[in-house]
């Protein structure tokens, strides 16, 4: 039986309330109010920022087990959306005054400005077992003034009632109202992200939640970038007469999105134009080519996670986040493994052995993270080199 009338300890003005009971007291940070959210954690030492903006982190509660977050504010620079779509996050001490050159404002007035709300002052390391230990389950932050305004067994009960993320369908929720061009590329020091105006090749991005440094990473290549929505249909797509097309992360259930997007994408494939695809493309191109895709007991998400390519033998160390992973058993006849994750063996990339169609599962855009991977983008361009002769 759940225990709910629990001793709210005097200082405390934030709980985490997990779906099967348990509970974390501390301090609330960004928005006062409540949030319900599926819990993940993230293990990278960089990149705050840059991990709330990420579209694919869509309807999750954030803990990060780095313990100093805040430390080199927010600026704008930084951004992989224009804003944040995660439900909230969980640190260990509380945000870190900020001290970078590059800082522009506080981490705690980014997340009040977004309606984030969180919670610091509980030990990220416990919870982070937890998660290992019980799986991705619904919790609720409670960021309190009165203590009569904290309620377990109401929480409890609503992050229970709260729908799971399996067969949720969210790409359509983040996803660009329309089309538009893209020719921003990397940042860099001193420069900023300056502007693409040597055009190799023609590449149509469908965004399903896309991070914004992989369409400047295809800029940086060469590529002349138009962003489609997500519902956008393959003959709107091949009258564009793109030489490449590229499918996007995004967030929730990629059999959830592949009810609409797997009868466009098999049309795509059958064109002959080459394809690359990033994390939810990457498993709706899976889909496509005949694999199904899995719920993960706890997800990768990090900058630390090695993969290795079957093909060199080199080992990447990536930036990865993903909860839903490409089934390895199985396999249709025309798919091909590229690279395997080296924490516990799941797909991390493949192929198609009869079309010019590849994709990976983790993220060689970084940001944050690694640049092992980037060489991706520039084996999309020889794809495409080599399938427009």
């Amino acid at each position: 039986m759940i225990k709910t009338d629990i001793t709210v300890p005097k200082k405390a003005t934030a709980a985490l309330v997990m779906a099967d009971g348990k509970v974390f007291f501390g301090y609330g940070i960004g928005k006062i109010g409540t949030v319900i959210g599926e819990i993940c954690f993230n293990t990278g030492l960089t990149g705050y920022q840059e991990t709330l903006t990420d579209l694919s982190y869509a309807g999750q509660i954030i803990t990060f087990t780095f313990p100093h977050i805040g430390n080199v504010g927010i600026n704008e620079e930084d951004m992989e959306s224009t804003a944040p779509s995660a439900k909230g996050l969980i640190i260990r001490e509380n945000i870190t005054s900020p001290s970078n050159f590059r800082q522009e404002s506080h981490l705690n007035d980014f997340l009040i400005e977004h309606k984030l709300t969180g919670i610091c002052g509980v030990d990220t390391r416990a919870i982070t077992r937890y998660i290992r230990t019980h799986g991705a389950q619904n919790v609720a932050i409670c960021y309190f003034t009165k203590k009569s305004e904290l309620n377990v067994g109401v929480l409890i009960e609503k992050t229970n009632e709260a729908p799971s993320l399996k067969g949720m369908e969210l790409a359509a929720d983040v996803t660009c109202a329309q089309k538009h061009k893209w020719d921003q590329k990397k940042w860099q020091l001193s420069k900023g992200h300056s502007k693409q105006s040597d055009y190799k090749f023609k590449v149509v991005a469908i965004d399903y939640g896309a991070k914004l440094n992989i369409l400047r990473c295809l800029a940086e290549v060469g590529c002349d970038v138009t962003v489609v929505p997500a519902r956008t249909s393959a003959e709107e797509i091949l009258k564009l007469n793109p030489d490449g097309i590229f499918l996007s992360n995004g967030p929730g259930d990629p059999a959830a999105t592949g009810k609409y997007a797997i009868v466009e994408i098999k049309k795509l494939i059958a064109s002959g134009t080459p394809i690359f695809g990033i994390c939810l493309g990457h498993q709706l191109i899976s889909q496509a080519l005949g694999c199904t895709t899995t719920k993960m007991h706890q997800g990768h998400r990090g900058s630390n996670h090695p993969v290795q390519d079957l093909y060199t033998k080199n080992v990447e160390i990536t930036s990865q986040n993903h909860g839903f992973v490409v089934t390895k058993n199985a396999l249709p006849d025309d798919v091909e493994i590229t690279h395997l994750s080296l924490f516990d063996d799941t797909i991390e990339g493949i192929k198609s052995k009869t079309k010019p169609v590849f994709s990976v599962q983790y993220h060689p855009e970084s940001s944050p993270g690694p640049h092992d991977s980037y060489y991706l983008f520039e084996r999309f361009v020889e794809m495409m080199e080599n399938y427009s002769r």
